[in-house]
């Protein structure tokens, strides 16, 4: 069945339902009024009867009942009742609707009445079955000697309900219809709501839904015109480090500083690299529109750290490239001259040209001894041959030592820091390097380099996203995100990272790391 006639029938039937509880609770409550207004009417004119004067006065007469017949019909047709029976005190009638009747005794047990009760209730009589009043009538001394009884007969009771019945049904009726008409507009709004698509039709939509937007590779995150996330997949969760919890919260409470003005706003927002932790992404927004309306903002984001780190890996390599292939041809004439002294027998003369020529050591070993962790001695060695390739001194300070276990924090910070540092200085420059640690087991790292160095108005900026003093080259991959990097590293590590002029006349770039909790010291590898 579709779900408009399931809804349909299902508000019809409440209606109904309860239109029919209420409506029985209705004729019920009328039913009882109605006895409850005649109950009251015979109790009242029995009571008016028994104290009426020319009633108790008529007592005291010759013959009652002449007094009291015509009496008790006036009583009888002025206040709409069925009877007006007065008896004496041993239940014989004085007056009764039917004459014939007078001196009889009455048909129901008068001796509760005539003992002083006042009774109300239904009986059945000569009449038939009524709703009866019994009031003991008194003298002027209070004794009782007699009894008026006032009744309506029960089929009267049951004309009048009658009566009333209709209109009672007619207002069930139209509250029925009413109700009825309403359901169908409600079902004609959800449908409309719902765009017209069954229940199973939803439940694939959204199952497919879910899957498209948690299976994808690149983060969403989705915040609506109040500010409130209102979407998060499981790579934007990933991405940016947030919890189950978020959607539904301000995007302001749940995201990054730096991400914030992704979402909000309205200048565009392409293929644009925001640092996000310590998580290189590249942003891009769109507006999501519902029925024209522009209903939120959807950020896209890709993982660029690792592609990052190979750009600028792929520039060092580049770099050293076009300077081996400007050396290729001068190292062959080199090689000419070191063939020829050989064959000439002066083997001497060979190897003192071999040691001018710079084939002695990048580094001394008896400095690099002290770098326990092999990773950063590995990345030492590496930067260093980069270093000789491109004619810049690459020196270890005297008293560097680091232990082993450093971690990859390290590797990170020291790598970023001696490209900046070779970027710098240039063909012909010095970098020196100091790894020391610290009593309470943090780090420091610090590279000085001879170049230009960084003017004291840039030195906090130069480590925000996007922020770098290098001139724009053919190898712009990632600018302005390393120190960023560092800078953060160092924030989570405890530390903090500074830049100052070093005693070689350029930048100092000095890194404190913050001892590694026992739980991350024992997972670096």
């Amino acid at each position: 069945m579709p779900l408009g006639a399931q809804l349909l029938l299902l508000q019809v039937g409440i209606v109904l339902t309860t239109v029919l509880l209420a409506g029985a609770v209705a004729v019920q409550h009328q039913h009882d009024q109605i006895r409850d207004a005649y109950r009251q009417q015979v109790l009242t004119v029995a009571n008016s009867t028994a104290r009426l004067p020319s009633v108790v006065d008529a007592y005291g007469s010759p013959d009652p009942a002449a007094v009291l017949q015509p009496l008790a019909e006036l009583l009888r047709a002025a206040s709409g009742v069925t009877f007006v029976v007065l008896t004496d005190d041993a239940g014989i009638r004085y007056s009764h609707p039917d004459p014939d009747r007078i001196g009889e005794p009455v048909s129901t047990d008068p001796s509760p009445t005539l003992a002083g009760e006042v009774f109300v209730g239904t009986e059945q009589g000569t009449l038939g079955s009524s709703l009866r009043a019994k009031v003991p009538v008194r003298d002027a001394s209070g004794r009782v000697i007699g009894a008026a009884s006032v009744g309506i007969l029960e089929t009267q009771l049951a004309a009048e309900f009658r009566q009333e019945a209709p209109v009672l049904v007619a207002w069930l009726a139209g509250a029925a219809l009413l109700g009825s008409l309403g359901s169908f507009l409600v079902v004609r709004l959800v449908r409309r709501r719902i765009f017209g698509l069954e229940p199973e039709e939803i439940a694939r939509l959204l199952e497919t839904r879910e899957a498209m937007v948690h299976g994808i590779r690149e983060g969403l995150v989705a915040v609506d015109d109040k500010g409130r996330v209102v979407l998060v997949n499981d790579e934007a969760s990933r991405l940016l480090g947030l919890g189950d919890d978020v959607v539904g919260r301000p995007a302001a409470e749940v995201l990054d500083a730096a991400m914030l003005p992704l979402v909000g706003g309205d200048r565009a927002v392409t293929d644009e690299l925001v640092l996000s932790g310590e998580r290189l992404l590249v942003a891009n927004r769109t507006p999501a529109v519902v029925g024209g309306c522009r209903v939120a903002e959807v950020l896209t984001l890709r993982d660029r750290t690792e592609l990052s780190s190979a750009l600028r890996e792929l520039d060092g390599q580049r770099n050293l490239t076009n300077t081996l292939r400007a050396q290729a041809h001068e190292f062959s004439n080199k090689l000419h001259v070191i063939q020829g002294l050989i064959e000439l027998g002066r083997e001497s003369d060979a190897v003192a040209f071999i040691d001018r020529a710079g084939g002695g050591q990048l580094l001394d070993g008896r400095s690099l001894a002290a770098v326990a962790d092999p990773a950063v001695t590995a990345l030492v060695l590496a930067k260093a041959a980069v270093a000789h390739e491109r004619g810049i001194a690459l020196t270890l300070a005297p008293g560097t030592s680091l232990p082993a276990g450093s971690g990859d924090d390290v590797v990170t910070v020291l790598g970023n820091l001696l490209d900046n540092a070779m970027d710098a200085t240039g063909n012909g420059g010095t970098v020196v390097v100091f790894l020391g640690a610290q009593p309470d087991g943090g780090l420091v790292v610090r590279v000085d380099d001879d170049g230009p160095g960084v003017a004291e108005a840039d030195r906090a900026r130069v480590f925000e996203v996007g922020v770098t003093t290098k001139r724009p080259g053919d190898a712009d991959h990632g600018r302005g995100i390393g120190l960023a990097l560092v800078a953060r590293i160092a924030a989570r590590r405890g530390g903090s990272a500074t830049v100052t002029s070093a005693p070689l006349g350029g930048a100092r770039v000095e890194v404190h790391l913050g001892a590694l909790a026992p739980a991350m010291a024992e997972a670096t590898p």
